[in-house]
């Protein structure tokens, strides 16, 4: 199997990310971001995608938590498009409907090289433990833009803020696993272009 692996190391003024990433990975992590509820989130997304996913974030938390949740979504965008290279072979698309609880979850991608996101979801609360909800659109934004995927996230049910958002986190990450699959049917990549750009 080629190996699918690739390490990002960006820095600014606001933060200092490193990120290491594994497309032939079980599952395995370390994820340090300074924000709880973050980390929880992005270990779900290594877990539920097979992806091994090692990310160490410092950031002016002290400020808030924007510029280190939008910025890991950035830098997770770059070692994820770097890992997966040219696309050959992979299956493209990806989509679920994922349950938790009482949420509901669709969730439906394209790795197509052109980056847009919709993004369906309503919070209650302002936040859930140390995280903004309201950075979790922001995160799958940077996230699409710098990894080149077309990505639609609709909330179908839920009332649990917790819920809801685990079970966004939790969809991608079994779509995400199906589009990164590789079919032996599929010469050079799935388009009649002739290559998915990023």
């Amino acid at each position: 199997m080629l190996e699918r692996k690739a390490q990002v190391h960006r820095k600014t003024s606001e933060t200092d990310i490193k990120a290491a990433i594994n497309l032939n990975g079980t599952g395995k992590y370390s994820i340090k971001t300074g924000i709880g509820f973050f980390d929880h989130m992005l270990s779900q997304l290594s877990k539920h995608a097979f992806i091994d996913l090692d990310i160490a974030v410092k950031g002016d938390i002290d400020v808030d938590c924007h510029h280190s949740i939008e910025d890991t979504g950035i830098v997770l965008g770059q070692v994820f498009a770097k890992a997966l290279g040219d696309k050959k072979g992979i299956k493209r698309y990806g989509s679920v409907i994922l349950p938790m609880e009482e949420a509901l979850v669709l969730c439906a991608l394209d790795l197509s090289g052109r980056p847009y996101l919709v993004f369906d979801a309503q919070f209650t609360v302002e936040k859930v433990g140390d995280m903004d909800t309201e950075m979790v659109e922001e995160f799958f934004r940077a996230l699409c833009i710098h990894g080149g995927i077309n990505l639609h996230i609709k909330v179908l049910s839920g009332r649990n803020n917790h819920h809801i958002i685990e079970a966004i986190f939790k969809a991608f990450a079994k779509a995400l696993n199906e589009a990164i699959q590789t079919d032996p049917r599929i010469e050079g990549v799935l388009s009649t272009k002739g290559v998915l750009e990023a």
